[in-house]
């Protein structure tokens, strides 16, 4: 190695351990799962939901042009499925990142204004990986992201120099999911080998949680609260579990999914998990309880799912569309499909995310391509 390489990496580790920086589903229902979850608090409304366990009874209509509008397509990137999806939680920030079945992650830029009609660009692209890479998340700062891939390891990125910092060796089977702690000391990966692992950012493992669940640990996913010392994770085994980072040590679980757990998502205040998967059903937990506190019916199996993390939404997507939720009255807001016809037995969208203003939805597909979605500039919030 390079004295210069050597520089990078010093310098890297030393910014992501002083605490300067901050992840589709599996695809096809015998395969593989995951998601990004939103890093910012909520605009003055605490993420409570009132504790009916009852499904909700709602009225499914098409794309509601009042909510959301279509903005354009990120392509030419990637060549397989688009797999997760990350967005920086600096405003200041316009950059993306995504990772596929190509083995790829790309780095785009988003325009903030419409340039002749596109939305943004592939400004880089990141190799190294020798599979799949399943889950992508960027640190705090947006300067690094992490990576976990179907070749067993993790990477951490430099995005600046578009280079690898650390390969992250220890899990036996393909790595499912990875998330950065909120103050990048820590991070999580969870694997088919069915083990949780805690590392620090210098790639050592601290903690293995052996056996973690009963079958493959697709998600894990940090509190985004930085004084909520959790994390939870989902498995095919249909259970959510919930975690003290201090020890590993196991807090609740929250059962109660009929099938295969694909994606998690915690509120950007840290009081609620959303959980979802080959059921069909999202439900909503408690985090201080681990009560169940309400169930969305989706239609079909869900491959993602996040908060947003200005409004008081989630959003989920399925087999055949996505949905937007409004938590306090449980309506839908808005339903997205898909305008070509998709291929016989894929799903359409497998990867969400929020930009932090909570204001462009970006959707990552089976064809390659990446959705955006923006609010609409004149919705009417309270009406809601």
């Amino acid at each position: 190695m390079s004295a210069n390489s050597k520089s990078v990496i010093e310098k890297a580790t030393t910014m992501l351990e002083r605490g300067l920086g901050g992840t589709g589903g599996l695809g096809d229902s015998e395969s593989r799962s995951g998601v990004s979850p939103p890093k910012a608090a909520v605009q003055g409304v605490p993420y409570e939901v009132e504790q009916h366990n009852l499904r909700a009874c709602v009225v499914y209509r098409k794309m509601s042009s009042n909510v959301l509008e279509y903005k354009g397509v990120l392509s030419g990137g990637h060549t397989d499925w688009v797999t997760s999806i990350s967005c920086p939680s600096r405003s200041d920030m316009n950059t993306v990142i995504s990772a596929s079945r190509d083995k790829k992650i790309m780095i785009w830029e988003v325009y903030r204004d419409e340039v002749e009609g596109e939305v943004g660009i592939a400004k880089k692209s990141l190799t190294g990986h020798s599979q799949t890479i399943q889950d992508v998340t960027m640190s705090f700062d947006g300067l690094f992201a992490l990576s976990g891939s179907w070749d067993n390891t993790l990477r951490l990125w430099d995005l600046v120099k578009a280079q690898t910092v650390r390969v992250f060796n220890g899990h036996t089977s393909d790595v499912y999911s990875v998330d950065f702690s909120p103050d990048n000391r820590h991070i999580i990966s969870g694997s088919r080998d069915k083990t949780i692992k805690l590392w620090n950012t210098l790639s050592e493992c601290k903690r293995t949680v052996n056996n973690a669940h009963n079958d493959w640990v697709s998600c894990v996913r940090f509190s985004p609260n930085p004084h909520e010392h959790v994390f939870v994770s989902g498995g095919w085994d249909r259970v959510v579990k919930v975690w003290e980072l201090a020890t590993c040590n196991l807090k609740f679980n929250l059962s109660g999914h009929e099938g295969t757990v694909s994606t998690t998502s915690i509120s950007p205040d840290g009081s609620l998990c959303a959980s979802g998967g080959k059921d069909g059903i999202a439900r909503l937990w408690d985090m201080k309880d681990g009560n169940s506190l309400h169930l969305l019916e989706a239609g079909s199996a869900i491959n993602a799912l996040c908060f947003s993390p200005c409004n008081y939404w989630l959003c989920v997507a399925t087999d055949k569309v996505i949905k937007i939720w409004n938590l306090e009255n449980k309506n839908v807001l808005a339903e997205i499909a898909s305008e070509k016809p998709k291929k016989i037995g894929l799903p359409w969208c497998i990867s969400l995310c929020w930009n932090q203003e909570g204001n462009t939805l970006f959707a990552g597909s089976t064809d390659g391509n990446i959705y955006v979605y923006q609010v609409n500039k004149n919705y009417n919030y309270i009406a809601s």
